[in-house]
């Protein structure tokens, strides 16, 4: 089955994704955005899966966990931030998360991987006092979890770029019963204000901690200060000596220069959170975009990343084919929501940049969203295509492709330019007219064989919007 980016259904809102395989399966734990939400994670742990031989059939496991379920949080007033879970030495599965108003660390405990989860308690020192709340804890936020025998290594902070009382994510290590501390918070690497001289000056740590071990490398992967980077640090110990590497991907592409200038951006970024897992011989980044115009609906995305002997690992581009194993076929309809690019020749680097509205952009700029309410299961598409407005979709194996059709509605007068680069040659047009539903506009377009990207510009006057493309 092939498997696109974003990897669950249009209609899903999982971000935050941390991928484990258990078994012959991987389990994909994320927090769970609502559409059209006013605030992050609104609502309760879903999970979902799929066979490690075929990562294009995700199958949903359902609720596992609800935000009530937590004895602080018994109205459903705070939200479920981003969890991980980790088997713990009993062989059962426990799931670590911050609610968002309070500064202790929550966990609940399953038997499965992704059956219903039960309040376990709350991360304490061995005096009782919960993680957090003693005098001297810096506050706890995003867990990430690895265990090894007996120990579990938790992983949490958040550092503001200029809070100075906050010194960088912290390690904890926790006793077989994944509850009780046993080694103290230290400093993992630096926040901001403590950088200099590090190494990860201009990428400091901001949230989203999460970790692995491949090899005998422990590889930390966080959020930086500029948001929309997933960076990553090894070192040969769980709880120090940590280096910084670089960057694996942007949900933006800033940073990618192997087609286009390298700080420009492709597509509107904001904060990101995600983690690496090794399925079979392949590794993979997991990490988010923003939709539907806010940072509160976002949607989860993978790519394929390679781990070199030295354990770097290069930066990746945002496709459209993350976890596919290589490029589409050029043959067929493929949606519109899965665009990789989306922007106009007004550049925004984030969703909530200059040229927005607060958190939100403004009629100018395309977004993928989708008709109907949160958990319609509604098939996204793009709106707002107006002049100059492009997506972008990589890659295609096209093989003797001579022409092209989009399916469209909106009041538009003008035509969608077909490239196969952002800044390309035009390789047909497709004349758009009005249309209150949804409509099929077809034009020759002779795309060369090969690996390519598809590139789609808006030109004329109104706004489009565009639910599929039939390469033909």
């Amino acid at each position: 089955m092939q498997a696109l980016n974003p990897y669950l259904p249009s209609w899903e809102y999982t971000p935050d994704g941390e991928p484990h395989v258990f078994g012959d399966r991987v389990y994909v734990y994320g927090s769970h955005d609502r559409f059209h939400g006013h605030v992050y994670c609104l609502n309760d742990y879903v999970c979902w899966s799929a066979p490690v031989d075929d990562l294009g059939d995700w199958r949903y496991e359902g609720v596992i966990y609800l935000k009530t379920q937590d004895p602080f949080n018994q109205d459903g007033s705070m939200c479920l931030y981003a969890p991980d879970v980790t088997q713990g030495p009993d062989g059962r599965y426990y799931l670590y998360y911050v609610l968002d108003h309070v500064s202790v660390v929550s966990v609940a405990v399953c038997d499965t991987p992704a059956g219903r989860y039960e309040f376990l308690g709350y991360v304490r020192h061995p005096d009782g006092q919960l993680l957090g709340t003693r005098e001297g804890d810096e506050p706890q936020f995003d867990p990430g979890v690895i265990t090894e025998g007996d120990h579990t290594y938790l992983y949490t902070g958040f550092c503001w770029a200029h809070d100075a009382s906050r010194h960088g994510p912290m390690v904890t290590v926790l006793g077989p019963d994944m509850l009780t501390v046993t080694q103290a918070p230290r400093t993992l690497i630096p926040s901001a204000p403590y950088a200099a001289g590090s190494g990860f000056e201009g990428h400091e740590f901001f949230e989203a901690s999460s970790i692995r071990k491949f090899g005998g490398l422990y590889y930390f992967v966080y959020s930086s200060v500029v948001m929309h980077e997933l960076c990553y640090a090894t070192s040969s110990y769980p709880d120090h000596g940590f280096t910084y590497r670089g960057v694996i991907v942007s949900n933006n592409d800033i940073g990618i220069s192997s087609y286009k200038p390298a700080g420009k951006p492709m597509y509107y970024g904001a904060n990101n959170h995600g983690g690496l897992v090794q399925i079979g011989d392949a590794y993979y980044i997991f990490y988010h975009r923003h939709t539907d115009g806010t940072n509160y609906s976002r949607q989860g995305m993978a790519e394929r990343v390679q781990l070199l002997p030295g354990g770097e690992i290069p930066q990746v581009e945002m496709t459209s084919c993350g976890l596919n194993g290589g490029p589409l076929p050029g043959k067929g309809t493929y949606p519109a929501y899965m665009a990789c690019n989306l922007f106009t020749q007004e550049e925004n680097m984030y969703t909530g940049g200059s040229g927005s509205n607060g958190f939100w952009l403004d009629g100018r700029f395309p977004r993928v969203t989708q008709d109907g309410r949160d958990g319609d299961e509604e098939p996204g598409y793009i709106m707002n295509m107006t002049d100059t407005a492009t997506c972008g979709f990589k890659y295609f194996d096209c093989r003797g492709v001579k022409r092209i059709t989009l399916r469209v509605r909106g009041y538009a007068g003008g035509y969608f330019a077909v490239k196969t680069a952002w800044d390309g040659p035009e390789l047909g047009r497709v004349p758009l007219k009005f249309s209150n539903i949804w409509t099929d506009f077809s034009a020759d377009a002779a795309i060369p064989d090969g690996i390519q990207a598809l590139y789609l510009t808006y030109h004329g006057s109104g706004s489009a919007a565009l639910l599929s493309f039939t390469l033909e």
